[in-house]
């Protein structure tokens, strides 16, 4: 699938790429309409019906992505909740092989994601991937989500790379087509981001499967 010799630098996502989306999903789709229904003496189902339009509307956002966005907005303390279930972040399988085997082919690797400060340090505490990274990248820094073409060229201000050298792993099809419009020429989806569900649609993108797939020493 993949040429490592048009290969210079390699971005990865962290949710549903390098990391089971099954945590998330578990988070924001089963452990927060639970708390929000307690906190609002709702049942569980009329909280998730008054949860979907108020998630709805920061899609695509840095909202979307924001703890002390939710925090707020919920009037629920997220940055506790996330460790209430810590427990569910895992690695996807051979990943940390596969950046082993990145780092030893010379590659530029950086973790690009829409992910808040916090929930990446919790992330990133459970998991130790800073280990194998050149560079951690947070679009809160940048000031636009993945899904904004802009983006992808501040982060080249940032961190230089060259879009036509560069491979993007992302589980998010907007995110894909977003650094696709800016020129990143070397794109691939995830087949399965949550384990414990069916493998997604990925639209026109190719689907990675297993890692062990692309390693640059396979």
């Amino acid at each position: 699938m993949i040429d490592w010799r048009q290969i210079d630098s390699v971005l990865l996502d962290m949710d549903g790429t390098l990391l089971d989306l099954h945590y998330d999903n578990q988070f924001w789709q089963e452990l927060i309409p639970r708390r929000y229904a307690l906190s609002r003496g709702l049942d569980v189902n009329t909280a998730k019906a008054v949860l979907k339009p108020i998630f709805k509307r920061s899609e695509g956002t840095l909202d979307w992505y924001c703890i002390d966005y939710w925090s707020r907005e919920l009037r629920l303390d997220i940055p506790l909740l996330k460790r209430e279930v810590a427990h569910l972040i895992a690695v996807q399988p051979h990943v940390l092989d596969f950046l082993r085997s990145l780092r030893a082919a010379g590659k530029q690797v950086l973790l690009v994601t829409n992910a808040h400060h916090q929930s990446l340090a919790l992330k990133l505490e459970y998991t130790r991937l800073g280990d194998y990274l050149d560079t951690i990248v947070s679009a809160h820094d940048i000031g636009y989500p993945k899904e904004d073409p802009l983006f992808w060229r501040h982060l080249a201000e940032y961190h230089p790379y060259a879009p036509g050298r560069t491979l993007l792993i992302d589980d998010n099809l907007a995110v894909l087509r977003s650094a696709r419009r800016y020129g990143i020429a070397h794109l691939l989806a995830i087949q399965q981001p949550d384990s414990r569900r069916p493998p997604a649609d990925t639209g026109e993108f190719a689907a990675l499967r297993d890692f062990r797939a692309i390693s640059p020493a396979s």
